[in-house]
């Protein structure tokens, strides 16, 4: 006869295994950014492909992941992304991220870019540039 402490550990492990089976964030091809350029107060929409930098003012931001969670879950939308400044006088760009890391678009405010003249936020991650998506492709 088996103890019932091994069938309770069983069916918490079972459990575990249960709620793991939810469905994972999908990835998307583009971000979708809000950028405020402090000077002129002008807030301007972008997007930004993986893997392909975009232009925001003086900087340089590459998405390197866009995922979505779908929507029977609970919201949650997060790019990896690395921001990097351009020299305005010779036009090229640092080598070195003044940003890299997670934004979230649920918590625009818990990883963004400090920056004395830019801030940027992710919006969401869509499937092509310039369209809205969905929670799966």
């Amino acid at each position: 006869m088996r103890n019932p402490l091994h069938r309770s550990m069983a069916a918490g492990a079972l459990l575990a295994l249960l709620a793991s089976g939810h469905a994972h964030a999908d990835p998307f091809p583009v971000a979708a950014f809000s950028g405020l350029d402090k000077v002129t107060a002008r807030v301007t929409k972008f997007d930004a492909t993986v893997d392909r930098p975009a232009r925001f003012g003086n900087l340089e931001i590459t998405v390197r992941a866009c995922d979505k969670k779908p929507p029977e879950e609970p919201p949650q939308t997060a790019a990896y992304v690395e921001i990097r400044q351009i020299n305005e006088e010779n036009g090229q760009v640092d080598p070195q991220p003044i940003f890299k890391g997670w934004m979230f678009a649920e918590s625009p405010g818990l990883n963004a870019l400090e920056h004395p003249v830019y801030d940027v936020w992710l919006n969401t991650c869509k499937t092509a540039s310039g369209a809205a998506s969905g929670g799966s492709r």
